[in-house]
């Protein structure tokens, strides 16, 4: 079998997954939506999380060309991406109790502010206790995660329970236990992961029904534009301008 042959077939994997998303999550990824423009129009303050690679598609929504000026990195030491070393020292961050709390007592989040909790299995003690700090604290939480591992898995947080347990809303990614869309002979492990394109995808897909319902409700979506078009820089020095007490990565 080719390497042409299984790239396809990653690319046919990973567009499924998106339509299931599409068409099954839509109400969800409304709600989100909608979450999300409350939560500016009022005043309130955005916030995303992940761990590990789940904290890429958290990224992808802070500071960026063409995303919401007031989406924050919640961001967890040593948990954020691979360049901790050793790097399985995130993964063991992950599983750490009380973790969760110390980070949101130390963070600008406060009640009637949103934050988006990414993380694929939800079974491990940070994201599900990130969830249930924030709630506490008067937060909305959206979670996006992969509701088969709460089926498939068991928890490894002393509750029992799973991030989606702790949500007000919960978008769920489709992804298979072990994030891995292909097999092959001679190949003794699955790979290909897809999580990070499927999970990118639901956070611009609720990012763009924000935008889309700040608009009918008459208020300008805190859009960024490029750096790298004429009159980007003045425009996001605008906004900025504008939201600066609810941006927190320019401090």
């Amino acid at each position: 079998m080719s390497d042409t042959k299984l790239a396809g077939q990653f690319f046919d994997a990973a567009i499924g997954l998106l339509e299931r998303v599409r068409d099954e999550e839509s109400e969800a990824v409304a709600a989100a939506g909608a979450a999300i423009a409350d939560t500016v129009a009022a005043g309130g303050r955005l916030f995303a999380f992940g761990a590990g690679h789940s904290s890429l598609a958290a990224q992808d929504v802070v500071y960026r060309a063409g995303g919401l000026a007031l989406m924050n990195l919640l961001a967890v030491p040593g948990t954020v991406g691979v360049d901790v070393m050793p790097a399985t020292l995130g993964s063991a961050l992950e599983r750490v109790d009380g973790l969760a709390g110390a980070v949101l007592d130390s963070s600008p989040a406060r009640s009637g502010d949103l934050l988006v909790i990414i993380s694929l299995s939800g079974r491990n003690a940070l994201p599900v206790e990130m969830a249930q700090n924030a709630r506490a604290l008067g937060l909305t939480v959206i979670g996006v995660t992969s509701v088969a591992y709460a089926t498939g898995t068991r928890s490894r947080h002393v509750s029992g329970g799973f991030l989606r347990d702790h949500c007000d809303i919960v978008l769920d990614s489709k992804i298979a236990i072990g994030d891995a869309e292909l097999t092959t002979a001679g190949v003794e492990a699955p790979f290909a992961p897809a999580s990070t394109v499927v999970t990118s995808a639901l956070m611009q897909a609720m990012m763009a029904t924000a935008a889309e319902e700040l608009v009918a409700r008459g208020i300008e979506p805190p859009l960024l534009r490029s750096g790298n078009v004429d009159g980007g820089h003045e425009w996001n020095g605008r906004v900025m301008r504008e939201y600066g007490d609810r941006i927190f990565y320019r401090h």
